[in-house]
């Protein structure tokens, strides 16, 4: 045996068992320094022979020893605390992994809180804040040619990686700052930068070096969710290094090139989320995906169309980045052929997120700007393929948001893939999604571009480029000769124009037949505008000369096309038809209704038809309905100034009286309108049932059951609006049976949007239909439906993004209902029904099987029912049961609040589905 190697082992034996057993403070100190020669940067070093015997056979044994004497008498027995200093050298100097691995093991074997724990958590923390553990991952980085165990390598990225775990464990309340995640991992990744520096130091001195242990410590901390705070770190360094050097660029590949495949999805998440644009991915990442399955199928497949909840700069980055490089920009193509496969398919469109689409659509619009043009001919055909089913696929959805991203990425991607036809246009409104979608597909400039050294023009500059100014704003002083004296008109005072006519050749009509003549034989387009401008009040006020025509005019209207840039034309067309629908009722909605199902009408005109049917019955029972003042068209003629509207006299004298009038006590000054007949009950079922009769017939150019789903979503939701509208009517309860039907044969419908009308619909006949009918005539229907609404209960689609329970609504643009956080909806039952053992209980109890026996409980007022619209909440007072063929201004048939709530023609009940399951 090496005489060197016994010796070591002999003096640290002999070491061992004196720290062991002895008390003695001076033996103790000086048995400990006889130790420390051993140990690198030592006063008196042994040979290097004997520190490396020192080192890789006996230190761990000693560090064992020092752990297993640690106490309070121990630490005590030299004053000034020397004992623990030179105790805790040992870790602080000696070799780091085997000092760490120590370390742990006594904190992980500790029986419980204790001094000694303490101690060891107070060392581990003074080991991490002086760079230890940058010393322990170079230490795995240089051993190329003697590699370490497998064993070894396993046990000390776990103890790395899990640390914060294991203390937090351990020391519980007692956790030092130093352990907590969001601590330890940025100083993680700064000692993991230190090695880095280490390695590259030592290949710039001729020496091999390997980062696979720096990569298996940067993807396990990965996979446990710590990409922010590593990788906040790390880029910002790499980028910086990897801007002007070579060899720092080959050793970041390297680097992420060893990272283990299952932690490679996590890294290259958190690399494009932190990474500031694709040529600082390019920098740290290489030609990755190029050499990595695993990498190419993350950065072309899942990160594009299995998740979709990163941000536009991210994505940016990340398409960015398969296209700053020609061996990568293949997978740009590929990636674009497959995203607008995914973007034409019908499945997609149906049953894909809204996030996913906008995110999908995005991604498009971004390939699309960063390909070139020899590079989309090449694949023209099967790109314009996709692109035209998926144009098909999203106008016919019922969803405004599909359609418009269906009409942006068509105008786009129709320009660039068929730059020499004509192009592409559709109308659509402007709003931020398609203003930030438009900027994605512009082109993107190069980095030394000179469009970034141009100027920028103000329009208020290149409106004027004659007036401009200097520096404060002092204006540019003209040439001589100019004139600019006697030119200025800046002191002449303008007239007051604000009571002009535009003057008109042509008269407005004062028949309405002769408004049918000018409307469909007048040539004259000012008198075609003015007839179209005085329909609506001529048929208000000449009702009699209206029904003579009524049918023709309603053919003529429905018909009718905007021929000229009328301001407000659809909305002039609709409200002629409600007025001829009003006037006279039972033709005009027998014509509109057979005209739903007949041939050779555009879908524009089955749903014009659906809206004018619904506002027209709206106004048929509008309690104490009067005739309705025609609106003021915005270009009619202005009275003349200075006079004054006379107002009535009786006015007046009631005004003088209550002025000079004095009153101790006064009670409520309101007074509710008069009760009055309903007129929309004689005709109801005009409206009603021929729109439900022949919904399962396809004709050529029009199948509810097929595409046109978006018309038959607004079926649902008008036939619900009729059935909410025939309240106390003695047809109410032949339509909501017809309905319950109607709801039962589509109950399975894969439109959402049909599905929601369906709902709807259920509440139109529940607040419809009497209870005490409801249960002697439908029981069927209503056993039905509790079992449908039970499986619709559980349905994703009935769930908001919050996971609360959606409410049934009409389809809006313009804002999205939502169910009241802390308010609760209770049932619309009748305020004075027979609920104590009376229809509404026993509707309940054949419902969902209530014991008959079981305890009665009270109707809540419907007063407490809310309409929810943007956060606004006002109250809908209930209906009085017994009333028949009679609307009174507390009946649901008062829709004032409904309308102003909503900006379609479509009123309804809003009830939660949760509701209707637990009450109805």
């Amino acid at each position: 045996m090496d005489p060197a190697r016994s010796a070591v082992r002999l003096t640290v034996r002999e070491a061992i068992h004196t720290l062991s057993s002895c008390e003695d403070g001076g033996r103790v100190l000086s048995t400990l320094g006889s130790l420390r020669r051993y140990l690198s940067g030592a006063e008196n070093p042994a040979l290097p022979g004997e520190q490396e015997e020192f080192a890789r056979v006996h230190f761990s044994a000693l560090l064992r020893c020092l752990v297993g004497r640690l106490s309070p008498g121990w630490l005590g027995l030299l004053p000034d605390g020397q004992v623990e200093e030179l105790w805790a050298s040992f870790f602080l100097e000696g070799p780091a992994d085997q000092a760490f691995l120590v370390l742990m093991e006594s904190i992980e074997g500790a029986a419980g809180p204790s001094f000694r724990l303490m101690k060891m958590a107070q060392l581990l923390a003074r080991f991490l804040s002086a760079g230890r553990m940058a010393v322990v991952m170079e230490g795995q980085c240089r051993q190329v040619t003697e590699p370490a165990s497998p064993l070894l390598q396993e046990t000390l990225l776990a103890k790395v990686v899990g640390l914060p775990d294991c203390l937090g464990n351990r020391l519980q309340r007692e956790n030092l700052d130093a352990f907590f995640p969001q601590n330890y991992f940025p100083l993680l990744g700064e000692e993991m930068m230190r090695a880095l520096q280490a390695v590259v130091d030592s290949l710039r001195g001729g020496w091999d070096c390997s980062v696979s242990f720096l990569s298996q410590v940067l993807g396990k901390a990965c996979v446990r969710g710590r990409q922010k705070e590593m990788l906040g770190v790390l880029v910002p360094r790499l980028t910086a290094l990897t801007q002007g050097s070579c060899l720092w660029q080959r050793v970041c590949w390297r680097l992420v090139e060893r990272v283990p495949d299952r932690a490679v999805e996590a890294l290259l998440t958190g690399l494009v989320e932190v990474a500031a644009g694709p040529e600082v991915l390019s920098r740290l990442l290489g030609n990755l995906v190029m050499k990595n399955k695993k990498a190419q199928f993350v950065m072309t497949r899942k990160l594009l169309f299995l998740q979709y909840q990163y941000s536009t700069p991210m994505l940016q980055s990340l398409l960015g980045y398969l296209a700053t490089d020609s061996q990568r920009r293949p997978l740009l193509v590929q990636a674009l052929k497959g995203l607008l496969e995914t973007w034409g398919s019908c499945s997609a469109v149906r049953h894909a997120p809204l996030a996913q689409q906008r995110y999908v659509s995005k991604a498009v619009l971004i390939c699309l700007a960063l390909l070139g043009e020899a590079e989309l001919q090449d694949s023209r055909d099967e790109l314009l393929t996709s692109l035209m089913a998926g144009v098909k696929s999203r106008l016919d959805s019922s969803l405004p948001v599909v359609r418009r991203l269906g009409m942006i990425v068509a105008e786009v991607a129709s320009a660039r893939l068929h730059p020499e036809g004509p192009p592409l246009k559709f109308q659509y409104e402007e709003d931020e999604l398609s203003r930030e979608m438009l900027a994605l597909a512009a082109p993107w400039p190069a980095a030394d571009s000179p469009l970034e050294a141009s100027p920028v023009v103000t329009p208020e500059a290149a409106e004027t480029p004659g007036r401009g100014s200097v520096d404060g704003g002092v204006p540019q002083a003209l040439p001589e000769g100019s004139g600019s004296d006697l030119d200025s008109d800046d002191e002449l005072v303008p007239y007051d124009m604000s009571g002009d006519q535009e003057l008109k050749k042509s008269k407005a009509p004062t028949y309405v037949r002769d408004c049918v003549e000018a409307l469909t034989s007048s040539e004259d387009w000012e008198r075609w505008e003015a007839a179209l401008r005085a329909l609506e009040a001529l048929v208000i006020r000449n009702p009699a000369a209206a029904r003579e025509v009524s049918v023709e005019l309603a053919k003529v209207l429905l018909h009718l096309e905007e021929k000229t840039s009328v301001e407000g034309f659809e909305g002039l067309r609709q409200r002629a038809l409600v007025a001829v629908v009003v006037t006279d009722p039972a033709p005009v909605a027998e014509y509109l209704t057979s005209q739903f199902y007949a041939l050779n009408f555009s879908l524009r005109q089955r749903m014009d038809i659906l809206d004018v049917l619904t506002l027209a019955a709206q106004e048929l029972s509008r309690p104490g309905r009067a005739p309705k003042a025609p609106q003021c068209d915005p270009r009619g003629p202005a009275p003349p100034p200075g006079s004054a509207v006379a107002p009535a006299w009786r006015a007046v004298v009631e005004e003088r009286i209550r002025n000079k009038t004095r009153r101790f006590s006064q009670g409520s000054a309101r007074r509710g309108r008069d009760a009055g007949a309903n007129q929309f009950s004689s005709v109801a079922g005009y409206f009603f049932f021929p729109l439900i009769q022949h919904f399962d017939r396809p004709l050529v150019t029009f199948d509810l059951l097929g595409e046109d789903q978006l018309v038959l979503g607004r079926l649902a939701h008008t036939l619900g609006a009729l059935m909410y509208l025939a309240v106390n009517t003695t047809v109410a309860v032949t339509m909501g049976k017809a309905l319950l039907e109607f709801v039962w044969t589509l109950r399975f419908h894969s439109d959402a949007y049909v599905r929601r009308g369906l709902l709807s619909a259920v509440s139109s006949v529940l607040l419809s239909v009497p209870a005490e009918r409801l249960l002697a005539d439908l029981p069927d229907e209503l056993l039905e439906t509790r079992s449908w609404l039970a499986g619709e209960c559980q349905a994703p689609s009935c769930m908001g993004e919050a996971g609360g329970w959606r409410l049934v609504q009409w389809p809006s643009g313009h804002g999205a209902l939502q169910r009241p956080q802390d308010r609760h909806i209770p049932p619309v039952c009748a305020r004075n029904g027979p609920w104590w053992g009376g229809g509404d209980s026993a509707v309940l109890e054949s419902l969902w099987g209530g014991p008959a026996g079981g305890p009665k409980r009270r109707c809540p007022d419907v007063g407490d029912g809310v309409f929810v619209l943007e956060n606004s909440v006002s109250s809908v007072r209930s209906q009085e049961p017994c009333r028949r063929h009679v609307t009174s201004p507390d009946s649901p048939t008062n829709l004032d609040k409904l309308s102003s709530l909503h900006p379609l023609p479509h009123p309804s009940p809003v009830f939660s589905l949760k509701s209707l399951l637990e009450h109805t």
